[in-house]
């Protein structure tokens, strides 16, 4: 196993307590480096993204603006 499957597998996920009730969640663990690892909820074996430190901070920021927000119909 790769440094970053041992850490993927070890890692403490959390979820955010506002997408609890819907189950369409996201899970977010910090790792070494510091780097963040992402994925979805539903598939914990599947596909995780990791980001950076600078990436994580500018990917926040976005959310917290509104950049990734759907239009309203």
């Amino acid at each position: 196993m790769t440094r970053t499957a041992d850490e993927l597998r070890d890692a403490t996920w959390r979820t955010s307590s506002s997408s609890a009730a819907s189950g369409q969640c996201v899970e977010v663990a910090q790792l070494a480096g510091p780097r963040w690892a992402v994925r979805d909820s539903k598939s914990p074996n599947g596909d995780t993204l990791i980001f950076t430190q600078a990436e994580w901070v500018a990917f926040v920021a976005g959310v917290k603006d509104g950049e990734f927000d759907l239009p309203r119909q």
